[in-house]
């Protein structure tokens, strides 16, 4: 397996595993909204239903977050290698090396690390366009771009 393959699939893995988390939210959700019964006194009862409603929202609006995610990284061909920086690229910097693909934080693999970024986060944006040799400005710090794959 390529290591851009490798980081794909890592990438995949955090993402379902954070479905999962927000599927199993959503359901427990949706169980206490039934298990709520009226024989609790009016108002702490709406109150409460009230919560659980607000609850549900942020998991459903979580649960849409993940699904652009999911969209993003499949949009990335894992066979394809790039020589100017785009989503699906492996950039490797004086700084840091980093996979342009979705805000999924730190992966190891074969003993290298590398950040999962989207190409909208702030260092994606800079890294966005660029090649080997290029230099970015961030943080006031000046990092050269020493490969791209």
């Amino acid at each position: 397996m390529s290591l851009k393959q490798n980081l794909y699939c890592k990438c995949e893995e955090l993402l379902n595993q954070r479905l999962k988390v927000i599927q199993k939210t959503i359901t427990d959700i949706q169980n206490s909204l039934l298990s709520e019964t009226k024989s609790s006194a009016g108002d702490k009862h709406e109150t409460g239903r009230a919560m659980l409603q607000l609850e549900r929202e942020k998991a459903g609006q979580q649960l849409a977050d993940i699904q652009k995610q999911f969209k993003l990284l499949h949009k990335i061909n894992p066979e394809i290698e790039t020589t100017i920086v785009t989503l699906g690229s492996i950039v490797f910097t004086s700084q840091a090396n980093y996979f342009m693909a979705v805000s999924v934080g730190e992966l190891k693999t074969n003993s290298q690390q590398f950040y999962a970024i989207s190409p909208a986060t702030p260092m994606g944006k800079l890294l966005v366009a660029k090649s080997k040799g290029d230099a970015i400005q961030f943080r006031n710090q000046e990092i050269s771009i020493l490969e791209v794959l």
